[in-house]
């Protein structure tokens, strides 16, 4: 009795071991590619997204969570890649047919990858998976909508903010009653806070970065452009013209700040971030990205910003509330779900992010939901108040005009050469209005 009982608990413990291996073998996979870094040693179990902090550590916990929690006994398998050759190496995937379900995609790039074919449009899933996109911002909607088709999920919106140490600003006399920064209102109240600040406290007004970078520049300029009423496409999406007077007035203002010693030399993307957090000047120009890094700081004691952390849009120093703004959005490329129950868990998994937009919030973008941006939850958030407008205020290149990315590097390039080595301003734009042009005639 007592051997047959034994051989019934083996017998049932084999048949519940397979019986679990049969139930994991029958997951579906949702293969899901992106950037944003890896922290499993962080976030690895973590399925309360409320103690994440971070890119990684939101996306890691929100992922977790879906994993945890959905009834379709669906998986989704993280792959993360660098970000740097993120897009060479999913152009190289698709190529290879190794095709992810969901990928992160932004919206500056996503017109090229619809204009080959090789994005799925989403609008029936979303209706299916309900999903509502008339809760789309404007800028959200603006940046994954070609042709009336809806491309992606838009996740967020990130642009560039005026980042300032409060306490470096007090002392040189710019700070309202309320402890905030007193932002100017045109080119000649920046140059003249730029003189008193460093006056006041011997350090320069900016950090920027200003070295081994170009994706700066090109979101400054564009920024300057856009406030004045500019367009770098004024004739069509294949034309750049740099030429302009509004150009030349913003390309003259960060040469002037630079020459003058108004922004902190020689420093790359992780030497500007420290040296904003040691307080080396007064305003960092940086994403939305940073502002939970930096509030950190600002409370902790000792800390350079320990009390003294403000962040504002760029300021409006031209006639037009404007600032450059991208968006992350999530695809869906074609071929990356083999069947319809794992095109169904994908678009569950669409739809749990789409409901978790303010919880990526919380890494300091902004929501693409209005209702969201609305929200007493997102507006009680540090700064948000002050950001939130960006939503509306935000303005990209059209999505139509191509190789967004390879623009931003081509002009970032002449602008770091006028701005950091003094080369002549109309031969170096000349000669990058070649070179985009010339891009641009041959891209598909």
């Amino acid at each position: 009795m007592i051997k047959q009982l034994k051989l019934g608990v083996v017998a049932l413990a084999v048949s519940t071991a397979l019986g679990g291996a049969a139930h994991a073998a029958d997951k579906t996979v949702v293969t899901f590619a992106r950037f944003f870094g890896a922290c499993e040693a962080d976030y690895g179990k973590t399925t309360d997204v409320d103690k994440a902090v971070g890119e990684c550590g939101i996306i890691t916990a929100l992922t977790n969570k879906f994993n945890a929690e959905n009834k379709l006994n669906a998986e989704v398998k993280t792959q993360v890649i660098e970000w740097g050759p993120y897009y060479d190496q999913l152009g190289a995937r698709i190529v290879a047919k190794d095709i992810p379900a969901i990928a992160v995609m932004h919206e500056a790039v996503l017109g090229d990858f619809v204009k080959r074919g090789l994005v799925e449009p989403l609008d029936a899933g979303f209706k299916d998976a309900g999903v509502d996109v008339n809760d789309f911002t404007a800028h959200g909607k603006r940046g994954t909508t070609f042709g009336g088709k809806t491309y992606a999920l838009p996740f967020d919106t990130h642009s560039w903010l005026w980042h300032a140490n409060t306490n470096l600003l007090k002392k040189a006399g710019l700070t309202n009653a309320d402890g905030s920064p007193v932002i100017p209102k045109n080119p000649d109240e920046l140059l003249a806070q730029a003189k008193k600040f460093k006056a006041a406290t011997g350090k320069p007004y900016f950090i920027w970065c200003v070295a081994n970078e170009t994706a700066a520049y090109t979101r400054t300029f564009l920024t300057l452009l856009y406030q004045q009423g500019g367009n770098p496409f004024p004739k069509n999406e294949r034309e750049i013209n740099l030429h302009s007077p509004e150009a030349k007035k913003a390309i003259d203002l960060m040469r002037k700040l630079y020459a003058e010693g108004d922004i902190v030399p020689n420093t790359d993307y992780g030497a500007a971030n420290q040296a904003f957090m040691n307080g080396e000047g007064g305003i960092m120009v940086n994403g939305t990205w940073l502002i939970g890094d930096f509030v950190a700081q600002s409370e902790k004691s000792g800390a350079a910003l320990e009390k003294g952390y403000a962040t504002v849009p760029f300021a409006n120093l031209y006639s037009k509330k404007a600032t450059w703004a991208d968006g992350h959005s999530w695809i869906m490329l074609k071929g990356g779900t083999k069947d319809e129950k794992t095109k169904k868990a994908a678009f569950a998994f669409l739809k749990f992010l789409y409901d978790n937009d303010y919880q990526w919030a919380r890494t300091g973008h902004l929501p693409t939901r209005t209702s969201v941006i609305k929200s007493d939850q997102f507006n009680g958030l540090p700064f948000r108040n002050s950001i939130g407008a960006i939503a509306t205020t935000g303005i990209s290149l059209a999505p139509t005009v191509p190789r967004q990315f390879r623009i931003q590097e081509m002009l970032g390039e002449a602008l770091s050469n006028i701005v950091l080595s003094g080369k002549p301003v109309d031969e170096t734009i000349k000669g990058a209005e070649e070179r985009i042009n010339k891009m641009l005639a041959g891209a598909k």
